[in-house]
């Protein structure tokens, strides 16, 4: 099956998103022939870091209001500390992103990133992956934590940190190659 054309949503906060964990995953979606779509709570701009300190700065394609999971194939959660802590408390993002799970589609979210999950309460019963610090919230939400460099539960990807972005990359590209 190819991927060309199909869509692809990386929904973070307008501010914080780690930028590795967002331009990797971005450049291997369009490798693979796939258009990128960035959504954010508010449209104009996205502010990426590198740790503690600013990067770069990216066009918001979507306000997350105006985005419905229906015209997208899969959904990318970068991580960064601020960016899912943010995304956790603005509730159209979470309707989102439970939106998504529910229909089935295929989610690839890494290091931080599960936080918007875990507040989506869609971990229960799945195992997943995520940097060390989420491994409590992932239990309490009724997940299983494992520290993997790259994990693959049905149609979720998840993966621990950037170092681990070339395992995540290829394997949220396998899952939507199968959509």
């Amino acid at each position: 099956m190819s991927t060309d054309g199909k869509k692809v949503a990386f929904l973070v906060a307008n501010e914080g998103v780690e930028e590795v964990e967002l331009t990797s995953p971005w450049r291997a979606v369009q490798e693979a022939g796939a258009v990128p779509f960035l959504l954010a709570p508010a449209g104009g701009r996205a502010q990426a870091m590198a740790h503690l300190d600013k990067a770069g700065s990216y066009d918001v394609d979507l306000p997350v209001l105006d985005a419905d999971p229906a015209d997208f194939d899969l959904l990318v959660l970068p991580g960064g500390v601020a960016n899912p802590d943010q995304l956790r408390t603005d509730r159209p993002s979470v309707q989102f992103v439970r939106d998504f799970v529910s229909a089935g589609k295929p989610v690839a979210a890494i290091c931080h990133g599960p936080w918007t999950l875990v507040e989506a309460d869609v971990v229960r019963g799945r195992t997943l992956t995520s940097w060390p610090s989420l491994q409590t919230d992932v239990r309490n939400a009724g997940g299983s934590w494992v520290d993997e460099e790259v994990h693959v539960d049905g149609t979720l990807v998840t993966s621990r940190k950037p170092d681990d972005l070339p395992a995540f990359c290829d394997a949220l590209v396998a899952q939507l190659d199968r959509t």
